[in-house]
């Protein structure tokens, strides 16, 4: 979501280096093609930031993160320019202090408008992530190596979200969706980080043997995932980081959203967002106190029915779909 703030910087920045600086968890991501790519990627560690960043000399820096300790980790590494928006108390902090902006607006917009009132342009564009060739055959081989058939139409799956069970649509569901597709002709494949393992294996227990699934969550790192990502025709996502990447790696999602607000953190661009509405959403909450009512309420009808839409739409689609 931060993709098309960083783009513009790019832009604006275009005769000087331009620096990300990011956790181990996201900064591999900056290895692959996007539209913000940047000089150099610094990895930073909690422990040791100040020093990281003290050590490449930085003139300039746009706080994306409205947290105090970054505007701290900022001064404490010698940046003579600090500007970000006026949060948390951290206004001493900078040099440059933004007012934020009100009322509702999705986050990728929240981080655009940082960078207009900056006094730069930041029009609105859609993310993309366009894999190196490297991270593309890691992709094909990993696909290979599972038995994937290549002729058949791909669909992937993310079951987990980091944020909380609550984001998550019943494994059930996502067992009784990877059921149908396989019925015409696709095949279905799990990704995830290591924690939605379980999710993995309950959907798997649910499903008959032969049914056409692959369970590749905890086996890819996130190069090898966006590689992943961009070799299926369709993606079924909660809430969560996967539905991101595989949007902006030009994939067709289907994202169900249960407490959290799509208004917010919807897929940008091009793709559907499924919701039962109920009294009590958005609530934000990591688990429900009720009976998850959100999230239940999305029936596998609605979400079959929009991938194999998106399938028959994909003119990436091989010809073995059918519906």
């Amino acid at each position: 979501m931060a993709l098309p703030a960083m783009q513009a910087l790019r832009a604006a920045f275009a005769d000087h280096s331009l620096i990300v600086a990011a956790p181990s968890s996201v900064a591999p991501l900056f290895q692959e093609t996007t539209g913000a790519s940047p000089d150099d990627v610094v990895t930073v560690e909690r422990k040791t930031e100040a020093e990281s960043l003290r050590a490449v000399r930085v003139d300039l820096a746009i706080l994306l993160p409205n947290s105090f300790r970054t505007a701290w980790v900022s001064r404490q590494a010698g940046i003579p320019e600090r500007w970000g928006y006026r949060a948390h108390g951290r206004g001493l902090l900078l040099t440059r202090r933004i007012a934020r902006p009100r009322g509702p607006r999705h986050q990728s917009d929240y981080y655009l408008e940082l960078v207009r009132r900056c006094g730069l342009e930041a029009p609105a564009v859609i993310p993309r992530i366009h894999v190196t060739e490297g991270t593309r055959r890691r992709a094909l081989d990993l696909i290979d190596r599972a038995g994937i058939d290549r002729a058949a139409p791909l669909v992937g799956m993310a079951p987990g979200a980091a944020y909380g069970h609550a984001k998550r649509w019943p494994p059930s569901r996502v067992a009784a969706l990877a059921r149908r597709l396989g019925d015409v002709g696709a095949t279905t494949v799990l990704v995830g980080a290591g924690g939605d393992r379980d999710a993995g294996r309950e959907i798997e227990s649910a499903l008959p043997a032969g049914t056409r699934l692959v369970n590749m969550i905890g086996r890819t790192d996130l190069r090898l995932l966006v590689g992943l990502l961009a070799q299926c025709h369709a993606f079924v996502s909660n809430d969560s980081g996967a539905m991101h990447l595989a949007a902006a790696a030009g994939v067709p999602v289907t994202a169900i959203f249960g407490p959290t607000d799509e208004r917010a953190t919807a897929p940008l661009g091009d793709h559907d967002v499924i919701i039962h509405q109920v009294f009590c959403r958005p609530c934000m909450l990591r688990d429900c106190p009720i009976d998850h009512r959100c999230m239940r309420g999305v029936g596998v009808d609605a979400v079959f029915d929009a991938v194999t839409r998106r399938l028959a739409g994909n003119p990436r689609t091989p010809a073995g779909l059918h519906p």
